[in-house]
């Protein structure tokens, strides 16, 4: 039974009395009123603000007067780095005589440039028009001007369902339908990309890697032949643009002062941009956080900020330390549990915020006890008038740790909106297919359920969809899935695979919901979900393995099928109706969103849920070892550097959570995860002093049967046990709640959890809704952008976030190592993004000769001249025999929705059966 009434606690378990809570000194309440004599030149300026509301504080003084030459400002958490730079332009413009044209503002993502152009325009003595004039862009959209500017004209190939269909398409062309997940393709390419390298120069030692090449390269021609570009093109274009002087000169003469927001999230590429502009006169601003830095997923380098006076030699630093966000005791223990950190510039944050209460923690006995004390908790607020909705938000560390209260919110009817929400938790795609199952087992004329069935039989949806509803028409079947064991064309092992499948589907109904998940691992479902080369594509399994085990730990309080699967209907039905909050700007909702997703926000009330050993810090940033079967397949060795590189963006992801709050701070650490003990975690115990012994999962462990991952921050594997059941079955070891009460503890810190996701996918990357302006005065018609690529551009910050969140149903690492050969050079050329079918897969690698064989396969092609789309008839066992063509049933293209029609071609002949 869940415990009815949460308690909150002044100090985690596992913290004694004695120890005190870390507290952030007060901030001196000195402003410009005070530091700014009005003797001084520039005092005009400060008084301006001051009358506008605007008092500066001494450390933002000193980076807003910086004038020529490279300047590093350390912008802690709530230290208003926005009214920094705004502040700045302003000065450049007012007391410097600077032309506003002549400075260049680069951020992230369209709210963030939009929110710059209107603090500057809001600044006393800016006339709009100089406001205008002011370059701030985020990268994209400065990178796409400069592509349309110089004559590129390709379209913006950037939706993400797209790219996910012509991926599909030629997978099946390659006879790869079940090889490879176009998500984590995608995101390889990507990272590959955002090293400036050649896309021709993708590694090649291992089949799978031949294979994934030419995926890619045949994405890339596709794009190329029909005039396509997607938005990692933009930047490397733009970049390969750059490296002309008779472009970047121009560039530099006009943009003299450039100033880059959240400069620790930059990637290779981006830098690369920023130093090219800058390098003639040096008048470089960058403004961020190194102990912010939690998206090295996603190709951001701590070392931007570590090494800049590195780069630039007699560069400043100034650090913007007092915080004006958050009551001294939250940012206390943020700052004290941050500064465990190595890999950081020294500096301690001071306190100007609004006083609210000490941070309080709990330990619930698990997730569902977890969501149900946080849901009550907030309920009670909002009845006492505490707070409104809207003024609560609840952070997770992943996707599928929100599941609980996710639930909780839906059934207590809570107003909630989940930032870049896919499908209800039993709605992904990867849980779907067993839910599917599952009403089969219910109702076996389930038709919606069928398509999710086909998948883990290695059968082609569409076309297998096709064939039963036709035999259908012909004669209707109780199981119609058994119309498939007389399909000729499945092998006889495929159509026995269907009757046994059948068998199981039957079977479900009977038996516990926990009982028939773990029963459909152990038989197909695990291995389904696990082709491809372990070496490449474990991040996606890492990220599967903690879905499908979350996924188990929800089934556990249903004792039948029929019950569990009526509440997850019920679940979608009324998550469906609550969906209008989301597209309600103000609407009084609590906010449920990831840390990531949480970066540069804040909140009067924050409930940290999942503060775990095995959650955060995550369990993939505690593995020490790895089984000795998977030693050998891994091309990247992990060394204990990049596992304490791992620990310590753990740290920093913590930091970020606790740094939201303003007020009031609530940390829940579940006492369990996944069904097997989990402490509090180490950050928090470390941030009260306390000494936590320093150990990994230790090989022993990690060769037993429970499953182990090995993870960092570009290369990951793990390994399962036979029977696929990773629930333990024990109960919880709780010995009480609360402070007062503490669970055994040695000091022996377990990594506990199964192997997840490394990273979550949630960080945003570049978009633009911003008008464009003109590189040249007699050049504006030339550089604007038109209202296609303005429509594609706003996009990008959704899409990215959709793309890089796991709640699609899939792990993406976009720094990974296997694509990320030692000794390659970047090799650009304006035309890099589009790679020549003449540097093929089969120039590098083993040097055998199985890459260049052909063979003459049967295939549908597209009718439209345009299109040029094909697929294969058959997916199945490469032959050298010619498939017999399809007299009836073409299936409509994917692309353009036109007829195909059937034909033959040559194709480079592979190993796979769909695997």
């Amino acid at each position: 039974m869940l415990s009815p009434n949460s308690t909150f606690y002044p100090r985690p378990l596992g913290v004694t009395p004695a120890s005190s809570l870390p507290q952030s000194p007060s901030a001196p309440l000195e402003t410009s009123r005070q530091l700014v004599g009005d003797d001084q030149q520039d005092a005009y300026y400060f008084r301006s603000l001051e009358e506008a509301g605007i008092k500066l504080n001494g450390p933002q003084i000193s980076a807003v007067r910086h004038g020529k030459g490279p300047i590093l400002t350390l912008a802690g958490a709530g230290c208003g780095k926005t009214t920094v730079l705004a502040a700045r332009a302003g000065y450049l413009m007012e007391v410097s005589g600077v032309h506003a044209g002549s400075i260049l503002l680069v951020t992230f993502t369209n709210k963030a440039a939009a929110e710059m152009k209107d603090r500057i325009a809001a600044l006393p003595g800016i006339r709009p028009a100089a406001a205008r004039a002011v370059q701030a862009r985020t990268f994209h959209s400065f990178a796409l001007t400069l592509l349309r500017h110089y004559g590129v004209q390709e379209d913006i190939f950037g939706e993400s369902r797209a790219q996910h269909t012509v991926l599909k398409m030629l997978l099946r062309q390659n006879g790869m339908s079940e090889a490879f997940q176009p998500e984590s393709l995608l995101a390889m390419l990507s990272a590959w990309k955002m090293q400036g390298s050649d896309t021709a120069d993708l590694p090649e030692k291992t089949q799978d890697e031949r294979d994934a090449k030419r995926v890619l390269l045949g994405y890339e021609n596709w794009k190329q032949d029909r005039g396509k570009m997607d938005f990692d093109d933009i930047l490397l274009r733009a970049a390969a643009l750059l490296r002309d002087p008779a472009v970047l000169k121009p560039l530099q003469r006009r943009f003299q002062y450039i100033m880059v927001d959240e400069f620790q999230d930059t990637n290779r590429l981006q830098y690369e941009i920023v130093q090219m502009l800058a390098a003639a006169h040096r008048n470089l601003m960058v403004v961020g956080d190194d102990d912010q830095t939690i998206y090295t997923f996603n190709g951001a380098r701590q070392e931007s900020i570590l090494e800049f006076d590195k780069v630039y030699p007699g560069a400043r630093i100034v650090t913007l330390d007092i915080n004006y966000r958050s009551d001294a005791r939250i940012l206390g223990l943020g700052s004290e549990l941050v500064a465990r950190n190595k890999r950081r510039r020294d500096k301690r944050l001071r306190a100007a915020g609004q006083r609210g209460d000490a941070p309080r923690f709990a330990t619930p006995s698990n997730a569902e006890e977890e969501a149900a004390w946080v849901v009550n908790q907030i309920c009670e607020q909002v009845q006492e008038g505490q707070f409104p909705y809207r003024d609560i938000a609840i952070l997770h560390r992943t996707a599928s740790s929100s599941r609980a209260v996710f639930e909780q919110l839906v059934l207590k009817d809570v107003p909630f909106v989940q930032h870049g929400a896919a499908p209800v938790f039993y709605d992904q795609s990867l849980i779907k297919p067993l839910m599917d199952h599952m009403r089969l087992s219910l109702n076996p004329r389930a038709m919606d359920a069928l398509p999710s069935a086909l998948g883990p039989l290695y059968v082609s949806r569409d076309a297998g969809l096709e064939y039963i509803q036709r035999c259908e028409q012909e004669q209707a079947k109780k199981y119609p899935l058994i119309h498939l064991s007389k399909w000729d064309k499945l092998k006889p092992f495929q159509q026995e695979q269907v009757k046994e499948r059948i068998k199981l589907i039957k079977s479900l109904h009977k038996l516990k919901p926990i009982i028939a998940i773990q029963e459909m691992r152990r038989q197909f479902y695990d291995k389904y979900m696990e082709s491809g080369d372990p070496t490449i594509f474990t991040h996606y399994k890492e990220t599967m393995l903690e879905t499908l085990d979350e996924f188990e730990a929800a089934v556990k309080k249903f004792e039948t099928l029929e019950e569990f699967v009526q509440f997850a209907d019920e679940l979608s039905r009324r998550h469906r109706e609550m969906e209008s909050l989301r597209r309600a700007q103000d609407s009084d909702a609590v906010q449920l969103m990831t840390i990531h997703r949480a970066k540069g926000l804040e909140f009067p009330c924050v409930y940290w849920i999942g503060a775990s050993e095995g959650i955060v810090p995550h369990s993939t940033a505690l593995r020490q070892d790895i089984p000795e079967d998977q030693k050998a397949a891994l091309t990247v060795q992990q060394t204990d550097a990049e596992l304490d590189m791992a620990l310590e963006e753990e740290r920093r992801l913590a930091y970020v959570a606790i740094t939201r709050a303003k007020q009031h701070l609530y940390v829940t650490s579940p006492a369990s995860h996944h069904g097997k003990p989990a402490d509090v975690s180490r950050f928090l115990l470390e941030a009260f002093g306390m000494e936590v012994p320093y150990k990994r999962k230790p090989r022993e462990e990690a060769r037993s049967g429970s499953p182990s991952s090995y993870g960092n921050h570009g290369h990951t594997s793990y390994s399962r046990n036979n029977n696929g059941n990773n629930q333990s079955n024990g109960k919880d070891n709780v010995n009480g709640k609360g402070n007062g009460q503490h669970r055994s503890n040695n000091g022996n810190w377990k990594s506990t959890g199964n192997a997840g996701d490394r990273r979550n996918r949630e960080g945003n990357k570049d978009g633009t809704g911003q008008r464009t302006s003109s590189y040249g005065q007699h050049d504006r018609q030339r550089s604007a952008i038109n209202h296609k690529d303005h429509r594609e551009m706003e996009m990008l910050d959704e899409r990215d976030e959709d793309r890089l969140s796991e709640q699609r149903g899939s792990g993406i690492i976009r720094d990974h190592k296997a694509f990320s050969t030692p000794g390659l050079h970047p090799k650009i050329t304006a035309t890099t993004s589009t790679s020549s079918t003449s540097r093929h897969s089969d120039s590098a690698g083993s040097g055998t000769s199985q890459a260049e064989r052909t063979e003459t396969v049967a295939i549908w092609k597209c009718s439209s001249a345009t299109c040029k789309a094909w697929l294969r008839q058959k997916p199945a066992v490469p032959s050298g025999k010619t498939s017999k063509k399809a007299t009836s049933g073409a299936p409509v293209c994917p692309l353009c929705s036109g007829t195909m029609i059937a034909g033959t071609r040559q194709v480079p002949m592979t190993n796979r059966f769909g695997k």
